[in-house]
């Protein structure tokens, strides 16, 4: 029993890590990545469709994306939705696919994106920590109403506390290798 609780923790643990994980691909690091266009949402016949998948978006150079919507008519306002998001990024608009070039960061953007990345790292932390929390507490209810023993808590917490020790080792890994891609010129 205390195992699958473990498990699930295990579950919850990864989720918030990859959650960080995918946060930390759409973010603008100098680089043209395609998923910076994942949030982007375009009015398409009256209701907000996501772009990719409404075009193929590609990366033909590093600093460069290349928007292909399959319905050409839908060009302009794919167009309005770049522009209102906050990627900050002009469209380059030539009647049937739109070019985006992703500027070079300045030193001050990069170090602002290293703290965005610290405190992702961090929020993921707490979330890691909260689990934890949840956890430790489900196993104090079920020692109170005997089901488990003050050994089996013990243990558990111990246990539970390495598989975080784990996940905050693996999220700071995370950081640091995202922090040295953004400081990379």
């Amino acid at each position: 029993m205390i195992n699958e609780i473990e498990e699930q923790a295990q579950e919850k643990m990864q989720k918030s890590v990859d959650s960080l994980i995918y946060d930390f691909s759409i973010l603008k690091a100098g680089r043209a990545n395609p998923r910076m266009l994942d949030k982007i949402m375009v009015s398409y016949y009256g209701s907000a469709t996501p772009l990719n998948q409404m075009a193929a978006i590609s990366s033909p150079e590093p600093r460069v994306l290349m928007v292909a919507p399959w319905d050409i008519s839908s060009l302009k306002d794919i167009e309005k939705a770049i522009l209102a998001s906050d990627l900050g990024i002009n469209p380059s608009n030539d009647g049937k696919q739109i070019r985006l070039l992703v500027p070079q960061l300045t030193e001050e953007r990069r170090m602002d994106l290293v703290k965005v990345v610290t405190k992702s790292g961090e929020d993921c932390k707490v979330a890691l920590r909260n689990i934890r929390r949840s956890v430790i507490d489900e196993l104090k209810k079920g020692e109170k109403t005997k089901d488990y023993t003050e050994d089996d808590v013990k243990q558990g917490e111990k246990d539970i506390q390495k598989i975080l020790d784990d996940f905050v080792k693996n999220v700071d890994a995370i950081m640091k290798e995202k922090e040295k891609e953004i400081m990379t010129v």
